[in-house]
């Protein structure tokens, strides 16, 4: 079958074999890609090899399968790489702290639309932002599309992956950096001081923060809303308060 070329499969490795060995040669691996009903066998062996290094595991449609696989043989398996490495979070500390900066960090809470979270990286490069933090799970990754978003910046970002954002934001918290939400029902952004150690949050494209992730943030900041539509796309509104810290630190 002729190979369609497209986004998706431009850092994917589908069949069981490749998959197998891509997995035992301790390449960084984003996700495992597996077709619903496809078990057994040397499947099997990848998802537990991968389930033993902590790899994501994903069961999707083999027609979504066809499509990331760009019509090649997956036989029902696939693996996704990052375009690029993910850092630790205490690498992000170190890079503000190697320029002699505030830390200024945003956390993505799930932010699912790989477009947007290229934009936001674009925009977080373009401010000065020293890195990005995403959760492992219902969160877009570091595939090909986010990397074309970002127009070159995802070179440039550090991009942290995390297991559980609620606790990641406690433990920026005890090493001074305050944590901002961003949402509808908080403070006038312009009123709060960023010109400090700062992370700001931005949330889902649907549903905004969770709540437990807002309960943890320090305070929550709202952009005003004057015309009939109460939200913003999440990179725009990320954008402004981007800005806005950079305003504020620029004073």
């Amino acid at each position: 079958m002729e190979n369609r070329n497209n986004t998706q499969n431009s850092n994917i490795i589908c069949g069981r074999n490749p998959v197998l060995e891509a997995v035992r040669s301790g390449r960084e691996i984003d996700r495992l890609l597996v077709a619903h009903g496809v078990t057994g066998g040397s499947v099997a062996a990848i998802i537990a090899k991968c389930s033993a290094r902590g790899i994501l595991i994903k069961e999707i449609s083999p027609q979504k399968l066809d499509y990331y696989c760009g019509g090649a043989n997956h036989q029902g398996v696939a693996v996704m790489f990052a375009s690029q490495e993910y850092c630790e979070v205490e690498d992000i500390l170190k890079t503000a702290e190697e320029r002699n900066e505030k830390p200024f960090i945003i956390i993505c809470d799930e932010i699912e639309d790989p477009h947007n979270l290229g934009a936001i990286i674009r925009t977080a490069e373009a401010c000065g932002v020293h890195g990005i933090i995403i959760p492992k799970r219902r969160s877009a990754s570091l595939n090909a599309t986010v990397a074309k978003a970002a127009c070159g910046a995802l070179e440039y970002m550090k991009v942290a992956r995390v297991t559980n954002i609620p606790n990641t934001i406690d433990e920026l918290k005890e090493k001074g950096v305050w944590v901002f939400g961003a949402d509808m029902d908080g403070n006038d952004f312009e009123r709060t001081d960023l010109d400090i150690p700062c992370a700001l949050v931005i949330g889902n494209e649907g549903k905004g923060i969770g709540t437990l992730v807002a309960k943890k943030c320090d305070e929550i900041i709202s952009l005003p809303m004057m015309g009939k539509i109460n939200s913003l796309n999440a990179s725009v509104a990320a954008g402004v308060l981007m800005y806005e810290v950079v305003r504020k630190r620029r004073k």
